[in-house]
């Protein structure tokens, strides 16, 4: 995934989860932010920041906030990427346990939830439901980074359709690299964490995978031990 126009800011505050404020050439601007998460060990005042410029003139924000440097790392924290991200992986064979698949589709309904991926393996169906994960703690990559109802009701959809004879995978996509191992962040969603500890035990597979990060590029990388 790739970004055509990209530059170089300062950020100085977030007002609310849409907007932000930031310093581009001696000036002050306001910009979109495209992550609707906290973002507060991230997007810190004095941070360099990375700005997609907007090809919609008449949008009111010239630029959005898709990447961020904390200390020596790059953490893209565009989640709309995400699901493209692990779909190109998917298609370029790039993912070892997810080779070979047949039919792949985005965004497919099943039950009360849309998951990310649908697809065909071995004469089997199944589905892929993607998080892209921003919170990193001394190397250790956690998700999520609030209290999330709808990402533990999308695991108990998955363990329903598992039930059901599908496939199910959980895909962690950590959106920077440097990584040692993901795990749930329990601290602040004790919730989320016991349902992917469920998950598991049902049969769904969880994978985690970094990513090969640039400031105009973002792509799937290699595969993170997962510790529940």
């Amino acid at each position: 995934m790739q970004y055509t126009s990209v530059k170089s800011a300062e950020f100085i505050k977030r007002p609310n989860r849409f907007i932000a404020h930031v310093k581009i050439d001696n000036r002050e601007e306001i910009v979109h932010v495209k992550n609707t998460g906290r973002c507060k060990e991230i997007l810190k005042e004095g941070t360099k920041v990375i700005l997609e410029q907007s090809e919609n003139k008449n949008r009111k924000t010239k630029y959005s906030i898709i990447a961020a440097n904390k200390g020596n790392m790059l953490i893209n924290i565009d989640s709309q990427v995400p699901n493209k991200v692990v779909y190109d992986g998917v298609l370029e064979g790039k993912i070892k346990e997810l080779s070979n698949i047949g039919a792949l589709r985005r965004e497919v309904v099943y039950g009360n939830s849309r998951f990310d991926l649908y697809f065909e393996k071995d004469r089997r169906k199944g589905f892929i439901e993607v998080k892209g994960v921003t919170l990193e703690e001394r190397g250790i990559a956690l998700f999520p980074d609030a209290p999330t109802e709808r990402g533990s009701k999308h695991i108990y959809e998955m363990i329903k359709a598992v039930d059901e004879g599908y496939l199910g995978y959980l895909f962690f996509l950590i959106q920077m690299n440097k990584i040692s191992y993901f795990t749930p962040n329990t601290e602040r969603d004790p919730k989320f964490a016991a349902a992917l500890k469920t998950a598991k035990e049902k049969g769904v597979n969880i994978l985690a995978y970094d990513s090969i990060i640039s400031e105009n590029e973002i792509k799937i990388g290699k595969p993170i031990k997962v510790c529940l």
